[in-house]
């Protein structure tokens, strides 16, 4: 066979080579693609598109989800009704100081959860956030770790019309709108409390138990602080729902 002959095959063999390779490479993104859209659909905690339902897992989108819903109440009281949570939406509060950052639009309140001193209204996102986390966190935990139900969830406060560190010239806090809730002890149905301020660093069950319930909620909470994030959060966490790229998880 004469040699330009001999090249010539050879280029056409290789490029047909080629184009079969590269649409077997597309043949197997194209099924890695569809095995990851099937496994979304089964897995919507994962699935940044499904639509929330509190009663799925904490998942990689989760927190996300509902923290998104801050700018649209209606879809998030929406998310309380698919999930079949019973809540109450109260009159809007205008802001004392004038200024109109303290102003609370929205101010939802859970019909029934296990909360002390008072049942306090919250942002729709917070009150989110608080039925998963209780259910998917601090209930199971409770019951594998301490042996026993939870009674109560205590808190310090939601709603305060303050800057951040109470500096006047810093951002407002995001408890100036009740998005964020403080949290200092949990009372199990023994009778048994867990405090935050007491128990952070025992080294027992009761510490096994906060530190569970702390990295749990960084799924579905935007910001999570502890004690350890610094001093002014010894006693208590600080959840809140601001904007979830500028959350801290500690």
């Amino acid at each position: 066979m004469p040699r330009k002959s001999r090249q010539s095959r050879a280029k056409r063999e290789t490029g047909t080579f080629r184009i079969e390779a590269r649409l077997i490479i597309v043949a197997i993104i194209a099924m890695v693609g569809f095995a990851g859209w099937v496994w979304l659909e089964g897995h919507p905690e994962h699935n940044p598109m499904a639509p929330l339902d509190l009663r799925d897992p904490i998942g990689m989108a989760t927190a996300r989800k509902i923290a998104v819903l801050k700018d649209d109440v209606t879809a998030c009281h929406a998310a309380l009704e698919r999930s079949e949570v019973a809540y109450t939406v109260l009159p809007p509060l205008a802001d004392a100081s004038g200024e109109g950052a303290c102003a609370r639009p929205d101010r939802t309140q859970l019909d029934s959860f296990p909360m002390g001193p008072t049942n306090p209204s919250v942002t729709c996102p917070v009150a989110t956030a608080m039925v998963m986390w209780k259910a998917k966190s601090v209930v199971p935990a409770a019951k594998e770790i301490m042996g026993s139900n939870i009674a109560r969830i205590e808190h310090l406060g939601t709603y305060n019309c303050r800057r951040m560190r109470g500096s006047g010239s810093s951002g407002w806090s995001q408890h100036a709108t009740a998005n964020a809730i403080d949290i200092a002890a949990f009372v199990l149905e023994d009778g048994t409390r867990i405090s935050v301020l007491n128990d952070w660093d025992g080294g027992d069950a009761k510490s096994q138990f906060l530190r569970r319930v702390r990295d749990d909620a960084c799924g579905v909470f935007a910001t999570v602080l502890s004690p350890d994030f610094n001093a002014a959060h010894a006693d208590h966490f600080h959840f809140d729902q601001s904007a979830r790229w500028s959350g801290v998880c500690r």
